[in-house]
């Protein structure tokens, strides 16, 4: 595996690790402002609906990276191996163009907000906050195009559902 795909991997792994961490922090914080000193900050609430997003975004692309994203896998169980090939390998392609149209839209949509100069809160603007919307489903959808291929060619098993990549 390259060098660049390794990195990537880590850095996801990374912002996951520290968007929880981040989330339990300020939430943990919040709680004991709100019990012991009848005060929160206005801020935390919004910014965690935020790092929600963010992290059910990036586990989408860590779980499509690992094959571990949600399937209904029923037919393929009664399929033989060459049909099961097939059909994970054409699944894999409506997921994976689909997951690209949903990332060109909300492209336009962060473009819309970035042009029109909305805020999300504060004064964090709102393009900023969405990015995280093209950029997950554009990846999810590389990967599951990429995948297609490499499933259609036979170099991977499509019963295989380990960590993998």
């Amino acid at each position: 595996m390259p060098a660049w795909i390794k990195l990537l991997h880590r850095i996801e792994d990374s912002l996951l690790a520290g968007l929880l961490g981040a989330m339990i922090l300020l939430a943990g914080l919040q709680i004991l402002l709100r019990n012991f000193f009848d005060a929160g900050l206005l801020w935390i609430d919004p910014l965690l609906r935020i790092l929600v997003l963010w992290l059910g975004l990036l586990g989408a692309a860590v779980a499509t990276r690992r094959d571990r994203h949600i399937r209904i896998d029923l037919l393929p169980q009664r399929l033989g191996r060459s049909a099961e090939r097939w059909l994970s390998a054409a699944v894999d392609q409506v997921s994976g163009w689909t997951c690209l149209a949903v990332a060109w839209f909300s492209l336009h949509w962060v473009r819309l907000d970035y042009a029109d100069g909305i805020t999300a809160f504060a004064a964090v603007p709102a393009w900023l906050v969405e990015a995280i919307v093209p950029a997950a489903f554009a990846l999810m959808g590389v990967r599951f195009v990429l995948r297609s291929a490499v499933t259609a060619l036979g170099r991977r098993d499509p019963a295989d559902t380990g960590p993998g990549t």
